[in-house]
């Protein structure tokens, strides 16, 4: 199944998302961080994705009876390449679009819900600035950004405080 067919349906892009920054999970974890997900509906999405390389099973061990795993997200496979054939249909990219939107809202909730500080403090922000740039420009940036965040990405061990942080991107040309 092509990688574009995996994640841009909305559950399997949760799953993704939420592995986003965890060395590994377990799918109890994920089913606890899913929690308005069905377990046969997760298990299937999950398989879906094991299936199609984007996430890899590191171990399973038997608790009470049954086999739980733990599960590595292979980052190389979580994202769409935009050469992927099925990204032709647009329909099948809006569908993609608004659940990594909702994903991204879903998330949002769940920070306001949960006990915090300010926005501030918290360094929570949005926001939306256009620039005018040409196409290498804007590669160079892309490129950039992706450099700065790699060390972050990559590292293996969590420092003292550090937090899991999401950075969603959203770039357009529009004319």
């Amino acid at each position: 199944m092509a990688t574009s067919t995996l994640l841009l349906h909305p559950v399997r892009l949760r799953i993704v998302q939420s592995m986003l920054g965890h060395a590994q999970t377990t799918t109890r974890e994920l089913a606890e961080r899913l929690g308005d997900v069905a377990p046969a509906t997760l298990y299937r999405h999950v398989a879906a994705l094991v299936d199609g390389g984007v996430i890899e099973v590191v171990s399973e061990t038997r608790v009470r009876g049954a086999s739980e795993r733990s599960l590595r997200l292979n980052l190389s496979r979580a994202s769409v390449d935009p050469d992927d054939e099925a990204l032709v249909d647009d329909e099948r990219v809006r569908a993609g679009f608004l659940a990594y939107l909702a994903s991204l809202a879903s998330a949002f909730d769940d920070y306001l819900a949960a006990p915090r500080s300010t926005l501030e403090a918290d360094l929570v922000g949005f926001r939306q600035v256009a620039v005018f740039a040409t196409d290498d420009e804007w590669r160079e940036v892309a490129a950039t950004i992706r450099d700065a965040l790699l060390p972050l990405i990559e590292r293996s061990e969590r420092p003292e405080g550090a937090r899991r942080r999401i950075l969603g991107t959203v770039s357009l040309p529009v004319d």
